[in-house]
């Protein structure tokens, strides 16, 4: 009798360890920098993988230095898929830092971004509020 009761207990453990697993928040900050348009294409292609997992999982991409042409208006070719992806939730943020420096104005942009002060303190501070990290790309 005492093995049942001690089996059934391990079975109850094990079954709540993977409902938690399921329920746990996901929060996963994405690093884009490069202008390789193929990488564009993975990224979008990644970041609804990972929708299609968890549907609930919060996404941000925050985007600068040369990454920016993935939202300029004037290059991105992939303008429908940044728009079903924020309708899903995954926030673009775009580095104001780069636009200054790139002589770029929040019209030449996609108007479905965020602005972020500088990228890297972005990430950083997501680092820490315990976002996971993913760097974009090579």
């Amino acid at each position: 009798m005492k093995f049942r009761i001690y089996h059934l207990a391990i079975l109850l453990f094990a079954g709540s360890l993977t409902v938690n697993a399921q329920e746990r928040e996901h929060k996963i900050v994405f690093q884009l920098t490069t202008s390789d348009t193929t990488v564009y294409r993975s990224l979008t292609r990644q970041l609804n993988n990972v929708l299609v997992h968890w549907p609930k999982a919060k996404l941000e991409v925050v985007i600068y230095a040369k990454g920016i042409g993935f939202v300029r208006k004037d290059q991105s070719v992939y303008e429908a898929e940044i728009a079903e992806l924020k309708k899903r939730g995954v926030t673009l943020a775009v580095c104001e830092n780069t636009m200054k420096q790139q002589k770029l104005t929040k019209d030449q942009v996609l108007n479905s971004v965020i602005y972020v002060p500088v990228g890297i303190a972005e990430i950083v501070t997501k680092q820490e509020e315990g976002w996971s990290y993913i760097k974009v790309g090579i």
